[in-house]
This record gives C-alpha cells, sequence and structure tokens, in this order.
C-alpha cells in the first residue's frame, strides 16, 4: 500500500478507546478526529470496556494497559475473539505487555499525534491483508 492509500485506512474508521485518565482520553479522542476517526466510547473502567468490546462496532481498539488499577487482558481477549486489532498504550514500553499479546502493536504514553497514526495505519493495514 502507498503512503496516500495508508492514510485513507484512517478516514471514518470507528475505533474503540480504553483510558481512564481523562486527560489522556481528551488528547486521544482530539487525535483521532484529527485523522479522521470516529471515536467509539471512551471507557474508563473495565466493566464497560468488556461491553463495549463485544457489543460496539469498531476497526480497532486502543487499549490502555492498566485500567484504574485492572489489567486490560479480559477486554484484549474479547476484541481477539472477534478478529479485530489492538493498539496498547502504557508507559512501560512493549515489554510491559503479557503474553499472548506481545506481538501487538504499542505507542508508549507519552506518544505524539504521529507515533499514534503511523502505530493505527499499521495495525489495520495488518488486519486487512
Amino acid at each position: 500500500m502507498s503512503a496516500e492509500q495508508n492514510d485513507t485506512l484512517l478516514d471514518g474508521a470507528r475505533v474503540l478507546v480504553v483510558e481512564d485518565e481523562a486527560a489522556i482520553s481528551m488528547l486521544l479522542e482530539d487525535m483521532l478526529l484529527d485523522f479522521g476517526c470516529t471515536v467509539v466510547g471512551p471507557a474508563a473502567r473495565l466493566a464497560t470496556a468488556l461491553e463495549m468490546a463485544r457489543s460496539e462496532t469498531f476497526e480497532v481498539a486502543i487499549l490502555d494497559v492498566n485500567v484504574a488499577g485492572e489489567p486490560i487482558y479480559p477486554v484484549a481477549e474479547a476484541i481477539t475473539e472477534r478478529n479485530l486489532p489492538i493498539v496498547f498504550s502504557t508507559g512501560y514500553g512493549g515489554a510491559g505487555i503479557r503474553e499472548p499479546f506481545r506481538d501487538r502493536p504499542v505507542v508508549q504514553k507519552p506518544f505524539s499525534q504521529a507515533d499514534l497514526k503511523r502505530t493505527l495505519i499499521a495495525a489495520l493495514a495488518a488486519a486487512r491483508k
């Protein structure tokens, strides 16, 4: 895919956001809207995120690894069952991701808009192969 085709992957893409910190959540929403995405959520609690992961329509999810003190992995498992891509968001980097999710893309907090865009495009492109 060309860079131009990759940029269009985000146009209208529905992105599930799971983030418990309000400032980061708002920043993510602003970035996603700038990319032309539609934000699903955000969810700030694990139970809400799990329900949304099972019932909402979205193309990719951005998951904070630790949501209000709870690990995000039940939500990641539900999304994986639906064969949808996941991007993890964490302050600990890829080393903090548990198996079997270590092969999933990670944006390390604090991340730039360019890093988020590149990571989301890669996740969507890989899922469409």
